[in-house]
C-alpha cells in the first residue's frame, strides 16, 4: 500500500514538473512575440477646431471617429496598437495647462475592438493643440521591444504649444536612433501647418499626406498601419574610417553611421566580375542646419581613380537627402578573376551656426547592394531613356500621323469653304 502510494506520488511529481517544464517556454516564446510585435500609437487631435464641418458635411471629429472605428476592424492581429489624444480635457484658456493635456486613451498593446471602440465614441473636441509634448509621451508609449515602431498623428492644425517646436521634438526622436518613424496627415492643411507636419514626418523618415476626405483619412491609416506590420529590416551599426586604407568592408546589407558637419566616411565593397554594386546613402539634419547644403556619394579604385559618384544639393526645406549610385564590373576572361575592391566615400556640405553641438555627428544611413550585373542591352539605360526608347519613338510617330491628319481635313475645310 505505501509502495502504491509512493509510485502515485511519484507519478504525479514528474507529471508537474513536465507541465512547468513546458509551460515557462511557451510563457518565453509569448513574451518573446510580444517583443518583436509591431507597434503603433494613433495620436488624434481633439483640440476645439475639430468641430469644424468641413469633412464631407460632418464635422472633423466625427470623419476622425468613422475612420478609426473601420481602422480599428481592419488592424492585423500582431500589430500592438494604441490610441493617444491631445487636446481632449482641458476647455480652458490658461495655455501652461492646455499643453500638457494629452493622455493615452487606449494602452499599447493586443487590442481589444469593443473596448478600443468605445474609448474613441466618447471623444469630444476641447482645448488646445499641444503637438510637441504628445510626441514625446508617444516615443514614450512605444518604449521597449524591438519591433518595428510608428507614430500616425492627425491633426487638423499646427501647435499651440511654441517655444516647444514639434519639428525639433521629431529631431530629438529620430537622434535617440530608436527606429520611431512619425507619419503625419493634416485634415484639411492650410500652407503653415503642412509645413510643420511635413517637417516632423521628415525628421524621423516618415511622410505627410494632405487629407480632405472620410474615406482618404480611413485608407491611409490602414495603410500606414499595415505598413507597420510588414517585416523590417534593422540597420546594422558599423563605423566609416578618414581614408579608404582603414575603411570596413561592407556586404550587401543595410547599415547606419554617424557624420560631423563635412566630413568623409569611407567604406569598401568587393565586387566580382559581372557583378554591380548599387549603394545608396541618406543623411538626416537632426538639428537646426544652414540652408544650401549638399551630400557626396563617390566610388573610387583603391589608387584613388573616380569610377562612378552620385549627389545631392538641399536648400533647408528638407530634412533628410539622399543620393545614390550604380557600378557595374564586367565580365572577365579568367576562370578565377579576383573581385575588385571599390571605395566608397560619402561626404556632405551640411553647416550649422554657432551653439549647435557638431557632435554626435548626424545619422547617416547607407544600403549596400552587390547583385547580379545586366546580361541584356535592354538592361542597361540607354543615353538615359533605357526603355523609354520605344515610348519615344510612339510618341514620335503618333505626332506625326496626327500632323498629316490635321494638314489634310484643313485643306479638306478650305477648299470646301471656297466652293460654297
Amino acid at each position: 500500500m505505501i509502495r502504491t502510494q509512493r509510485l502515485a506520488a511519484g507519478v504525479c511529481a514528474l507529471l508537474a514538473a513536465l507541465t512547468a517544464g513546458i509551460a515557462f517556454p511557451a510563457g518565453a516564446v509569448a513574451d518573446e512575440t510580444t517583443a518583436l510585435s509591431p507597434k503603433v500609437d494613433l495620436v488624434l487631435d481633439v483640440s476645439g477646431s475639430m468641430r469644424t464641418k468641413d469633412m464631407d458635411g460632418g464635422t472633423r471629429m466625427a470623419a476622425a471617429k468613422q475612420a478609426f472605428n473601420e481602422v480599428l476592424d481592419a488592424t492585423p492581429e500582431n500589430v500592438l496598437l494604441g490610441i493617444r489624444t491631445l487636446g481632449a480635457n482641458y476647455p480652458g484658456d490658461d495655455q501652461k495647462t492646455g499643453c500638457k493635456d494629452t493622455a493615452q486613451l487606449y494602452p499599447v498593446g493586443p487590442l481589444d475592438r469593443t473596448e478600443a471602440k468605445t474609448a474613441v465614441a466618447t471623444l469630444s473636441p476641447t482645448g488646445w493643440t499641444p503637438i510637441g509634448p504628445a510626441l514625446l509621451k508617444a516615443a514614450d508609449d512605444l518604449d521597449g521591444g524591438t519591433g518595428s515602431k510608428r507614430i500616425v498623428l492627425i491633426s487638423d492644425g499646427e501647435d499651440t504649444c511654441a517655444p516647444l517646436d514639434p519639428c525639433e521634438v521629431a529631431r530629438e526622436i529620430a537622434a535617440k536612433g530608436i527606429g520611431l518613424t512619425i507619419d503625419t496627415l493634416g485634415l484639411v492643411p492650410n500652407v503653415k501647418m503642412r509645413q510643420q507636419l511635413s517637417c516632423i514626418a521628415e525628421a524621423t523618415g516618415g511622410t505627410y499626406t494632405s487629407v480632405e476626405h472620410t474615406e482618404e483619412l480611413t485608407d491611409r491609416v490602414n495603410q500606414l498601419v499595415d505598413r507597420a506590420a510588414d517585416p523590417v529590416v534593422t540597420p546594422v551599426a558599423t563605423q566609416g574610417a578618414a581614408s579608404c586604407a582603414k575603411a570596413p568592408t561592407l556586404k550587401s546589407g543595410l547599415y547606419t553611421d554617424r557624420e560631423e558637419f563635412g566630413q568623409e566616411r569611407w567604406y569598401r565593397v568587393d565586387v566580382e566580375p559581372g557583378q554591380e554594386l548599387r549603394a545608396s546613402v541618406s543623411v538626416s539634419a537632426d538639428r537646426a542646419m544652414n540652408p544650401d547644403y549638399g551630400v557626396l556619394m563617390r566610388a573610387v579604385t583603391v589608387h584613388g581613380r573616380e569610377i562612378v559618384r552620385g549627389e545631392a544639393a538641399g536648400n533647408g526645406r528638407t530634412d533628410v537627402i539622399s543620393t545614390g549610385l550604380r557600378y557595374p564590373k564586367a565580365e572577365s576572361d579568367e576562370d578565377e578573376a579576383p573581385a575588385e575592391t571599390v571605395c566608397v566615400q560619402v561626404t556632405n556640405s551640411y553647416s550649422a551656426a554657432s551653439g549647435v553641438k557638431a557632435t554626435p555627428g548626424m545619422p547617416l544611413e547607407l544600403t549596400v547592394d552587390v547583385v547580379d550585373g545586366p546580361s541584356q542591352a535592354s538592361d542597361v539605360a540607354s543615353f538615359g531613356l533605357g526603355r523609354g526608347w520605344w515610348l519615344l519613338g510612339v510618341l514620335v510617330l503618333a505626332g506625326f500621323l496626327a500632323g498629316v491628319l490635321w494638314g489634310w481635313l484643313s485643306r479638306w475645310r478650305v477648299a470646301v469653304w471656297r466652293t460654297n
